[in-house]
């Protein structure tokens, strides 16, 4: 069994949100790139980011931040990343840091129609996507 930690970002901080109210948050740490590390001192083989602002807002809000842990674990573990990719050129600023990427996103918004899917992710390398299709959209 593959036990992956994950780390909700919200404001900067490591948090959990109570039956997923941002408004009801619960920070478990402030140093989110000390966070990371930790979980890779204590044996994890990868890493799942959320930025939730960037979830709950569409676009990255906490990218200092994920680019600050992509720095300190990135080369080390593959990171899984979701919340707030909504275009290519946000992948392409996300994979400046580090290839060991695997991002999660929403199909339509980043890539458009899915016929165009292969030839989006040509130019990106190593890196891996999770797309899904958020069926209550249609």
């Amino acid at each position: 069994m593959l036990i992956i930690p994950a780390i909700d970002l919200k404001d900067g901080h490591c948090v959990r949100l109570r039956q997923g109210l941002m408004e009801d948050a619960t920070v478990f740490s402030e140093e989110p790139a000390a966070m990371a590390k930790h979980w890779l001192d204590q044996g994890a083989r990868r890493l799942h980011l959320v930025d939730l602002n960037g979830a709950f807002a569409g676009k990255p809000k906490n990218f200092s931040v994920i680019r600050d842990i992509l720095g300190e674990v990135g080369n080390d573990m593959p990171v899984q990343l979701g919340g707030g990719i909504r275009d290519l050129d946000t992948i392409d600023r996300y994979l400046e840091r580090t290839s060991n990427l695997r991002i999660v996103t929403l199909l339509e918004p980043v890539f458009g129609h899915r016929e165009d899917l292969t030839s989006s992710l040509w130019g990106f390398g190593n890196a891996q996507y999770t797309s899904y299709i958020d069926k209550s959209r249609e």
